[in-house]
């Protein structure tokens, strides 16, 4: 198998091109001799001669003839496939692919790309709302950057701490409803709740293990359901403070559900075998900070 290099190729190309050493030695701003060393060897590695050299003339040899053609094509192939792979290259760096649950989608993310948008107007961010086994698929297959929300440890799929929510209670917002920075678990007895399907078990679990037993309970399938049933006077709910922009729209109160604070964990995900570009990198410690403020202005972790 004969092992050569585009170096080579371009040597060679570039001489028969000038017919020179010397200036095809300048257009590959090399030294003659260093152009000479690449002929010699790709003339080695062939087994014949490319060019009939004299002081005053180089022409190639029958030989180095038929190479023309092929090193020609097979050069503007390999230069048309790097420039078609840079192009590739810049536009993944200047787009960004993101799945979320209905809720952050709606009601986080939009905003959160128009702030980050002015500093960045140049990139294109697409999003995707979905449930969190479509956005785990379309990760693991290389068709989105990330995803964010909750999500298990899967295989191919490297799983990031993003942020770090709580489960809080929401109530009707009346002018005759006391007014609560906190609310224990063992204070949600009598209470009918609303609770959301994908954190059910989780919730009756420190129900449960609040005293609160066989509790009068709603479930819905959507967090900004449950948020309207409450809004509506229909009972007392339990989100995490992920909802809380959506809450801050709607006459429901809000408080930290204590004794014990349930951690309600957020991760990003993305294809292990795929690195995020500079612009994913860049907005997701942007996308951290921007939560962590409309976090820390509601009072809800």
């Amino acid at each position: 198998m004969i092992d050569f290099t585009s170096r080579q190729l371009r040597a060679f190309l570039l001489v028969a091109q000038h017919q020179s050493f010397t200036r095809a030695a300048e257009a590959l701003f090399i030294t003659p001799s260093g152009l000479s060393l690449l002929i010699r060897e790709l003339e080695n590695q062939l087994g014949f001669r490319l060019f009939d050299r004299t002081t005053r003339h180089v022409a190639l040899t029958p030989h180095g003839g038929q190479l023309l053609a092929v090193a020609r094509r097979s050069l503007e192939e390999l230069d048309g496939a790097m420039s078609r792979m840079g192009q590739i290259a810049r536009e993944a760096n200047d787009s960004l692919s993101i799945g979320a649950g209905q809720l952050v989608a709606a009601n986080i993310l939009p905003q959160a790309i128009k702030e980050f948008r002015s500093q960045r107007p140049e990139l294109r961010i697409e999003l995707l709302d979905a449930d969190p086994a479509t956005i785990l698929q379309k990760v693991k297959a290389g068709t989105l950057d990330m995803g964010l929300g909750s999500f298990k440890k899967t295989p191919g799929i490297q799983l990031t701490l993003f942020f770090r929510f709580s489960l809080m209670v929401i109530r009707p917002d009346t002018q005759t409803a006391p007014r609560r920075v906190s609310t224990t678990w063992s204070a949600l007895k009598g209470e009918k709740l609303i609770l959301p399907s994908p954190m059910r078990s989780l919730i009756e679990q420190h129900l449960e293990q609040a005293g609160v037993t066989s509790p009068r309970v709603m479930v819905l399938n959507r967090f900004d359901t449950v948020i309207a049933m409450v809004e509506a006077g229909e009972g007392t709910g339990i989100v995490p403070s992920f909802a809380l922009p959506v809450c801050q729209r709607r006459h429901v109160a809000m408080s930290r559900l204590m004794n014990p604070s349930v951690p309600v964990d957020f991760y990003q995900i993305r294809n292990r075998g795929r690195k995020l570009s500079p612009s994913a990198e860049e907005f997701t410690t942007f996308l951290q900070g921007y939560i962590a403020r409309w976090a820390g202005r509601g009072g809800v972790p």
